[in-house]
Parts: structure tokens; C-alpha cells; sequence
């Protein structure tokens, strides 16, 4: 618990230092379907080393780049994975989850949203920018905040970690990174790219089955 704490403190500091600076990157360009999918070794929650390709090797797969472990989107794609599941699974479409954590954290994210399938961990980002992921704009991630949001002052993201740390989930690792979520077919060719427009723009689960069942 103790390292885990010490850990989380880290990427609070983390979070409010790249809060301050702004976003340092554009926001990438998404894979496009047709294009083979990096097979990159990541630990997972538990901290065994974990191939990308293992979870496209007999079907399709559905990657799934996380937001930061503060963030209440990640919170609601948790629930809605959990309750899309058997419709994942009934297509046969394997879920994993790409996070920006280390094993231990991600380790207590895995039990704490009840997650039905591993997290991978990258907290370099490399496999976030290797799927081009880069970095959103604050219109993105808070479309009504007022105007003393827009520069992004270390003032207001202290207040703002100080209300969430208060209610049991910390504002961690990088605000600014994007969210994006791949259907990789059992050839190991991206079959659907499917990239957030903004915080909560979680996609049809339809639209995921389609692409696995036509992969």
C-alpha cells in the first residue's frame, strides 16, 4: 500500500507539471485501417511481460488506449466495457487495455473497476504514440471550461487535484493524452480505428462487433 501511495504521489506531480506546460504534442495520426498493428512487449497489471499480437493471434482484438487513471471517462468505459462484454465476446472479440500506469498502480485500478480483461502499461507512452495517439487540446477534455481554464494555470490544477484527491481519485500521469481504441483482425492488420472526438465519446458497441465479425 505504501508503494503504491509513493507511486501515486509521483504521478500526481506528474500530472500537474504536463497540466502547467500544456499539451507538447499534436494529437497524432490514428493508424488507418489496412495498416499492420505493432506488436510491442508491455507488462500487464500483474507485471508479466505481454506481447500485443497474443490477443490477435486467434481472432480479433480490440485495443483499447486508456485515459489517466484520475480521469471520470476512464471510470464510465470501465462500466460500459463490463456490460458490453458477452457482446464483445459473442463476436469474439478479445478486449485489452493499453493505461498509462506502472503494474502496481494499474495492478489497483484492475481491482478497483472490477476491469474484466488485462491492462497493459505504458507509461512512456511509446505504444500510445506507435498507434498515433498524441496529446489533446483543453477543448477536448473540458469543452464548457470557463475562461481561466484556457492557459491552463498551476493554481487551478492544484485546486482541481486537491477536489479529486479529497474524493478518493487522484489526478494522475498526462491530462492532455488522447484516447483512441483499435479492432486488430486475427492477420494482425487494424480493421477499425476508432478515435475519441472528445472525453466521452464512447463508441457503439455495434460498430466494434461489426468490424470483429468482418475481420
Amino acid at each position: 500500500m505504501e508503494l503504491t501511495q509513493d507511486l501515486i504521489t509521483v504521478a500526481e506531480a506528474e500530472w500537474l507539471h504536463r497540466w502547467t506546460a500544456g499539451p507538447q504534442e499534436d494529437e497524432g495520426n490514428p493508424l488507418p485501417p489496412g495498416t499492420p498493428a505493432p506488436d510491442l512487449t508491455l507488462l500487464d497489471h500483474t507485471g508479466r511481460e505481454r506481447q500485443l499480437a497474443e490477443f490477435w493471434s486467434t481472432g480479433p482484438a480490440l485495443l483499447m488506449f486508456w485515459r489517466h487513471f484520475g480521469c471520470w471517462c476512464g471510470f464510465e468505459r470501465a462500466a460500459r466495457l463490463k456490460t458490453d462484454l458477452q457482446r464483445y465476446s459473442d463476436a469474439g472479440l478479445t478486449p485489452v487495455i493499453i493505461s498509462q500506469g506502472e503494474p502496481v498502480r494499474a495492478a489497483a485500478y484492475h481491482t478497483e473497476h472490477g476491469l474484466p480483461c488485462p491492462m497493459l502499461c505504458d507509461p512512456e507512452h511509446e505504444a500510445y504514440r506507435a498507434y498515433g495517439i498524441g496529446q489533446w487540446q483543453l477543448e477536448r477534455i473540458l469543452p464548457e471550461a470557463p475562461a481561466e481554464y484556457w492557459a491552463h494555470p498551476a493554481e487551478i490544477g492544484t485546486a482541481f487535484q486537491q477536489d479529486r484527491r479529497a474524493a478518493g481519485h487522484p489526478l494522475v500521469d498526462d491530462p492532455w493524452r488522447a484516447v483512441k481504441e483499435f479492432v486488430v483482425g486475427r492477420n494482425g492488420l487494424v480493421r477499425l480505428t476508432y478515435a475519441y472526438q472528445h472525453c466521452e465519446d464512447y463508441p457503439n458497441p455495434s460498430v466494434l462487433t461489426a468490424a470483429a465479425r468482418e475481420s
